[in-house]
């Protein structure tokens, strides 16, 4: 009964982060030239037939999306590229971005369409730099188990058109930016590495965030991070006076809804936060420690109830498995519940792919940890290995969903009877 309810507080989450009628409801001011439409995200294609649907005036454009989550446009071209490791047609693409941005008046408007995803589909290594040594960077991000405003920030300062600079090439051109956060805290200009909003930060910081995370860059980069080259637009800079931003969509517009829909289900809630960091292994201690605490001493909220968060944690690999962020999560979430009565939990990513496989996350309760082993899998190895992915398959209790056309990040859901 209770994975049916936490599947549909999860329906409830993705469906309150739709772009469609938050994009219609953000439009731009109408300009006296033309209307540019330029994009990238998960959610891109999604918000460009959105806006293409809700703007009666001509307009030209492209965004681009990972593979398998374009949707069909009449006057924006879709392009689908590779994610999280950039490739060829992302790096193609990118080029034909900038070339949009070339020569605009400032009778035109820009309208950026942004979401997460975008910092590899919008690969556009900064002068120095090979494409090659760009993947390497994602590569080494990815594998650092650094926060993601961690690993935007280092991308920022490594690309031609991240960090602000497309804003910039825009220029005289009024540029409106729409963003589907999937960030902790929603900062636009951490959301795909803001190429249309500067950050806040130097790259004296980058440096030492670098160290901090152990990242091993490739030379190229680290040498590109020691010098003044390729600078950053700051927030101030007077090429972006006219600029807006407007952030439509996020985790905790999404955790309400799903708040709301367990309240229906007569099921009281708790939204614990919308920016939950940290490795997803030891955010799942914590997470079980709470629910084991309301199930044994009904403290510090009475059960029955349904604990909600959301953010986006990290994986530092180690193995070789198979398994995103949120299936890791529910692994470890598993070990340590396990045989307890009354507690099960669904995490899930929100664009409906969980890392690089064809889930969205998994569902756990108290008998999952016993039933991995009767199917011949050693939680504990599978959680050393990375493999959790391996483990929920074996039980069936993976969430297989299929892309959403949104993407807010991480979504959580434990009840506890």
């Amino acid at each position: 009964m209770d994975r049916a309810l936490l599947e549909d507080l999860f329906k409830a989450a993705v469906a309150a982060a739709q772009p469609g009628p938050a994009v219609k409801a953000h439009l731009p001011s109408r300009p006296a030239g033309r209307t540019i439409v330029i994009g990238a995200g998960k959610a891109s294609a999604q918000m460009a037939r959105a806006f293409e649907e809700a703007w009666d005036g001509p307009i030209d454009g492209l965004v681009v999306t990972r593979y398998g989550y374009g949707t069909p446009c009449e006057r924006i071209e879709i392009v689908e590229a590779a994610h999280p490791v950039p490739d060829n047609a992302g790096f193609l693409a990118a080029r034909r971005v900038m070339e949009k941005l070339a020569g605009l008046s400032p009778d035109d408007l820009v309208v950026a369409l942004i979401s997460g995803g975008g910092s590899a589909l919008l690969p556009a290594p900064a002068a120095g730099l090979t494409f090659e040594d760009e993947q390497a960077v994602n590569q080494a991000l990815l594998a650092s188990g650094a926060p993601i405003g961690v690993m935007n920030a280092i991308r920022n300062e490594l690309s031609l058109v991240k960090g602000g600079r497309l804003a910039a090439m825009a220029h005289p051109a009024r540029v409106a930016t729409l963003v589907v956060s999937d960030v902790p805290g929603d900062d636009p200009a951490l959301v795909a590495s803001g190429p249309t909003v500067p950050l806040a930060t130097t790259r004296e910081r980058v440096r030492k965030l670098v160290n901090i995370y152990r990242i091993a860059l490739p030379e190229r980069a680290q040498k590109l991070l020691s010098s003044a080259d390729n600078p950053a637009p700051r927030p101030d800079d007077p090429r972006l006076g006219r600029n807006s931003v407007s952030v439509i969509a996020s985790a905790s517009l999404s955790l309400e809804a799903a708040a709301k829909r367990a309240e229906q289900a007569g099921l009281r809630s708790a939204i614990l936060s919308d920016a939950i960091e940290g490795e997803a292994r030891d955010v799942a201690l914590v997470h079980a420690a709470l629910a084991r605490e309301v199930r044994t001493r009904n403290r510090p909220f009475a059960a029955p109830i349904a604990l909600l968060s959301g953010g986006e944690t990290t994986v530092t690999l180690r193995g070789s498995g198979r398994g995103g962020r949120n299936a890791e999560f529910l692994l470890a979430f598993a070990i340590a519940i396990d045989g307890v009565e009354g507690v099960s939990a669904l995490a899930g990513d929100t664009d409906g792919i969980d890392g690089s496989e064809n889930n969205a996350g998994a569902y756990a309760d108290g008998t999952s940890a016993m039933r991995m082993r009767a199917a011949g899998i050693d939680p504990l190895a599978a959680l050393a290995d990375n493999d959790a992915y391996s483990a929920f398959e074996a039980i069936g209790d993976l969430v297989v969903t299929g892309p959403t056309g949104t993407n807010v990040n991480d979504f959580r859901a434990i009840i506890v009877r």
